[in-house]
């Protein structure tokens, strides 16, 4: 029987935070990330403190690893038209927060932000996508590096590793064939399934940690008031775009009526009934 797996956003503000389940989160970041990832603590910022709404719709953590970098996993389950915005402004706000006043430039720290979307955001078809910060000659199209000294003082081969990084996972987009061990992670995102095959890192032990059946009865109860949240969220969303759509083929629909056209035709054009062409005609 296959086990019923809590969601990876759930998981993030309730269990993950634990010490003992850092297995998890390294895992997944370790894939993402090509390197070996060791979380050394969980961190606090005005961006991702508990609110009194919970939050529900937007799961962030902020962590530091071993090399000292700060990596935020932000996750967003509904359509935001302006989430670009917001990786922006998270990324900046935790970069400042953590260089204390007087300190110099150089101390900044490494920002990675990770978002898992599972809307689609932006244009393209691929579900992971890398973005970093380089500056190219305009005139001779070349590429501005570290010079010996730099890369000496602040231990950083390019000027991309200073500045944040961005990662964006658009889940929905994933075809559920995994190819890779990192596909693995995306499958699991997507499904809150972990097929017996699987051999990424932080997977067999996020089957074990975020087992449905394994949480005490008042985790099992607020995880399913998650769930009906997010279907009550789905299907306003479905309903506002429902509406505007009506709204768009209406007003297209009065002004074809101003024009003089038959109820047929507007009907045929619009994608409205007949008979609400013309209860329009008649208002």
């Amino acid at each position: 029987m296959k086990k019923k797996l809590i969601r990876f956003d759930w998981a993030v503000k309730k269990l993950l935070r634990n010490k003992a389940n850092f297995g998890v989160l390294e895992g997944f970041l370790s894939e993402l990330l090509f390197e070996d990832i060791r979380i050394e603590r969980i961190l606090e910022s005005e961006s991702n403190q508990e609110a009194e709404d919970d939050k529900f719709n937007r799961v962030d953590i902020l962590t530091q690893n071993a090399k000292n970098e700060l990596i935020i996993v932000e996750i967003q389950n509904t359509y935001e038209i302006d989430f670009f915005q917001r990786m922006a402004y998270g990324a900046s706000k935790i970069l400042t927060e953590n260089l204390r006043l007087g300190q110099p430039y150089a101390e900044i720290k490494k920002i990675i932000s990770v978002n898992i979307v599972y809307f689609d955001l932006g244009q393209g078809q691929d579900y992971i996508y890398k973005g970093v910060t380089n500056f190219y000659g305009l005139h001779r199209h070349d590429t501005l590096g570290l010079s010996e000294r730099q890369k000496t003082a602040f231990q950083k081969e390019n000027v991309a590793d200073i500045f944040p990084e961005f990662y964006v996972l658009k889940v929905n987009n994933f075809d559920d064939v995994a190819k890779d061990t990192l596909d693995e992670w995306i499958y699991f995102l997507k499904n809150s399934e972990v097929k017996d095959e699987f051999k990424a890192k932080g997977l067999r032990q996020a089957g074990e940690v975020l087992d449905f059946m394994r949480l005490p009865a008042d985790d099992q109860y607020g995880y399913n008031r998650y769930l009906d949240y997010l279907h009550y969220k789905a299907s306003e969303i479905l309903s506002l775009k429902s509406d505007a759509e009506f709204q768009q083929k209406r007003m297209i629909a009065e002004n074809l009526i101003k024009k003089g056209l038959d109820n047929e035709f507007v009907a045929e054009v619009t994608g409205l009934t007949p008979n609400q062409v013309e209860q329009l005609r008649n208002k």
